[in-house]
């Protein structure tokens, strides 16, 4: 598959090329309709055994297992893990907080990058690809497709995403979660600049519709260090007022309030078995990338 033109500047060939070895896996079973790399909920032909179950009139006498007939006088059946294909929709960000940037890139383009390569690997294994962008909701809807040519209007998608408005990123999951149709490995790039029990909420529904889920957390590191010294006008970028203050004096309350959240995020994600990466922005986005698939193809290989 050659890559797409005219050229992306999300896009870059040589982290293309980097990530190419690694396998894009599903961290639960998938209902494709063609075979793949990845488990589905149903038995087939696979060359990883799965269980033994006794033999029924009609089973294929292939399937027997003359060994286990040797040692017990009875007929099994071998089943093996049915692989499939993956349907993956990844939800970006582009509400207005994720215009902010202080290390020469935003948290939106941060996003663009992580997406653009996890499409272009998913889709040169075989996978579907959709995407959604959101703000104060669905500001743009691509359902997934597995065609190469798809990438096209994949790139165009996120080339047009402009972050502005309010993050309506809650409702946007829930419908989701209803809306895309089989299992699917849900993707999620945001700054989650909402209440925690909210996120449980969506989280929880997504896993109830056997989803997998993943989530980026993408902050800029300014905002996690907070060390400004001189007075500043913080400015709401999702269309509040701004507020002038000394951050001297407001620092200790900042962070407070910070870690209260992020340990109030981090129950939240056990609790529902999210794959989440909190991101800082100036973190090389290739090395995350292949944190994130090493761990994927790890746990399959424990399972």
């Amino acid at each position: 598959m050659t890559l797409e033109r005219p050229q992306r500047s999300f896009l870059d060939p040589a982290v293309v090329a980097q990530l190419g070895a690694l396998p894009l896996l599903s961290r639960k079973p998938m209902l494709g309709n063609v075979s793949g790399r990845h488990s589905s909920p149903h038995r087939g032909a696979s060359v990883e055994f799965a269980e033994y179950r006794k033999y029924v009139p009609g089973d294929d006498l292939r399937r027997l297992d003359w060994r286990a007939y040797g040692r017990s006088d009875r007929f099994y059946i071998k089943e093996f893990e049915a692989d499939t294909n993956l349907r993956m929709v990844i939800v970006v960000d582009t509400s207005g907080s994720m215009d902010f940037g202080s290390v020469g890139t935003t948290k939106l383009e941060y996003a663009r990058r992580v997406t653009a390569a996890l499409s272009y690997l998913a889709i040169g294994q075989g996978d579907a690809v959709g995407l959604a962008c959101v703000a104060d909701g669905i500001v743009q809807n691509i359902p997934p497709r597995r065609n190469p040519a798809h990438l096209t209007t994949l790139f165009d998608g996120l080339e047009e995403a402009r972050p502005q408005g309010e993050t309506g990123i809650v409702p946007v999951l829930h419908e989701l979660a209803e809306t895309v149709r089989q299992r699917a490995l849900v993707v999620v790039l945001s700054d989650l600049f909402v209440e925690s029990d909210e996120l449980r909420e969506c989280f929880e529904h997504l896993r109830f519709r056997k989803h997998d889920v993943a989530v980026f957390h993408l902050l800029d590191p300014e905002e996690l260090a907070f060390a400004f010294q001189r007075p500043t006008r913080f400015t709401d970028m999702e269309g509040g007022t701004a507020v002038f203050a000394d951050p001297v004096e407001i620092a200790d309350r900042y962070h407070r309030a910070l870690d209260a959240y992020l340990e109030s995020l981090r129950r939240v994600v056990l609790e529902t078995a999210v794959d989440y990466r909190r991101i800082s922005i100036d973190s090389p986005y290739e090395k995350e990338l292949t944190n994130f698939l090493v761990d994927r193809a790890h746990r399959r290989s424990n399972r």
